[in-house]
């Protein structure tokens, strides 16, 4: 009994760690590259999205020499650099915006990445490092980006649809 709630566990998280990224990726990126997509067209790209990320993560899982518990680990130091900051901020703080996002994304995964390589036994964990980074990204965005330049931006692109 225990190795099958063991297993309905497994299954049950692999199977929302897989879709949720996958639906976040068809909705937010990919289906900007369609006009108006309509229903069926995007529940048909975001099966092949499904596939196309089940394909990568068994084929890097496959070819890794790391445990289970590290490659669990290693997946949400990912999310901590590149995705935990912008959310927050997102949430949170009123001058945060799209270009303040990307580079917080963009400086949270590089630095969190070149630490890793470049300093693989420093003192500050790499992704402690990648959190900063993240951190001054979106600051930057967020404080040097003028909130005017913003605005014409997003009134731009809603006439536009």
């Amino acid at each position: 009994m225990f190795f099958g709630a063991l297993l309905s566990a497994l299954k049950s998280c692999a199977s929302a760690t897989l879709l949720a990224p996958s639906v976040s990726f068809s909705e937010n990126i990919i289906k900007d590259f369609f006009d108006h997509p309509s229903p069926k067209k995007m529940l048909s790209i975001m099966r092949i999205t499904v596939v196309v990320f089940a394909v990568i993560v068994t084929v890097v899982a496959m070819n890794s020499q790391l445990s289970i518990f590290k490659m669990v680990e290693n997946a949400y130091k990912v999310t901590l650099v590149g995705a935990f900051i912008p959310l927050v901020f997102g949430i949170y703080w009123k001058r945060a915006n799209p270009i303040g996002g990307l580079l917080s994304l963009t400086f949270g995964i590089v630095s969190w990445l070149l630490a890793e390589l470049v300093l693989p036994g420093f003192i500050v964990p790499a992704q402690l490092l990648g959190l900063l980074a993240s951190l001054a990204g979106m600051l930057i965005g967020g404080f040097l980006i003028p909130q005017e330049f913003l605005k014409k931006g997003l009134a731009r692109r809603i006439d536009q649809q």
